[in-house]
């Protein structure tokens, strides 16, 4: 995504003349490329055009077209559905929190809000859109892979291997280009949440700090995470596909994180467990105290 040279590429789209001046002035000496918008209909426009946009940071209440019917006619533009999208707004009341994150917003901030949180949360926006473009890549390594596998089981370690196995492991589903986020983003909790022990607060922080990276590393090189494995099994029957994900941590209170929570709205992540349910797999269950989640896929879908 981004320019031919590899610079990402941003729209920003607010009606408000000073917001976009302000909002370009966040950006100075960032490195990135901005194109701005003061309505919905014009944003459209810039998107059909020849730009290739790694992000949209979009305001909602706006003339001719706002922000949300623009995040729907993107969401369902297959050409679109992948840039993620981070709505601000003074419109901020739980209800319209989920009701953005419903319609499929990467995240929702509520102005006024500090320069840091903008570029935090782009920042992870970027770097999660990036992995997900890698991934896609990966799937058409593997297309004919998987197709004579009933059933396997499979260890990994690292936030890479997790990635490379989520894209394989795609393929053996109906949809393989919505499977592999679903299945990246659980096999990913697997190694930082449950074998490393990386907790929610702290990868929040770490987001902020930009430093989550290097916080993996260091906890998968203490040697009391040296033997640590996630395990993968998939078991492919008439109807459906089966797989299950298990870690070896201490679980957790999977409950809560089920569905969108517009009170975690403006943190840097957790938002994978949901939007893994809207990945197309028809169940997800946890089993026992966390550490164990099942997916189930229909063949049909």
């Amino acid at each position: 995504m981004g320019t031919p040279g590899g610079t990402p590429r941003l729209l920003v789209v607010d009606d408000e003349p000073f917001n976009l001046e302000i909002i370009s002035e966040y950006f100075e000496g960032t490195g990135l490329d901005l194109d701005t918008a003061e309505n919905g209909e014009l944003a459209w426009s810039l998107l059909n055009g020849d730009n290739n946009y790694s992000a949209v940071l979009l305001d909602r209440m706006m003339p001719v077209l706002d922000g949300m019917a623009l995040l729907m006619r993107m969401k369902s533009d297959s050409r679109f559905l992948s840039i993620p999208v981070i709505m601000q707004t003074a419109a901020g009341n739980p209800d319209q929190v989920r009701e953005g994150l419903a319609a499929g917003a990467y995240y929702y901030l509520v102005k006024p809000y500090a320069r840091d949180s903008l570029l935090t949360i782009v920042r992870g926006a970027l770097a999660d859109n990036d992995s997900r473009n890698k991934m896609q890549q990966k799937l058409a390594e593997h297309v004919s892979a998987l197709q004579t596998l009933a059933s396997g089981e499979f260890v990994f370690r690292t936030i890479e291997e997790a990635s490379i196995l989520a894209a394989f492991l795609a393929q053996i589903c109906p949809q393989p280009e919505s499977a592999v986020l679903g299945l990246s983003e659980l096999m990913i909790n697997g190694v930082e949440h449950g074998n490393l022990g990386i907790s929610y607060a702290e990868k929040s922080q770490l987001r902020r700090d930009d430093c989550w990276n290097e916080e993996v590393r260091l906890r998968l090189s203490l040697p009391e995470n040296s033997e640590k494995r996630v395990r993968a099994s998939v078991v492919r029957g008439a109807d459906s596909v089966v797989i299950r994900i298990v870690d070896e941590g201490k679980g957790f209170e999977w409950q809560k994180y089920l569905d969108f929570d517009p009170e975690r709205a403006f943190d840097p992540n957790g938002r994978g467990i949901a939007l893994t349910r809207m990945s197309g797999f028809a169940t997800i269950e946890y089993e026992g105290c966390g550490n164990t989640v099942k997916l189930q896929i229909r063949n049909n879908c």
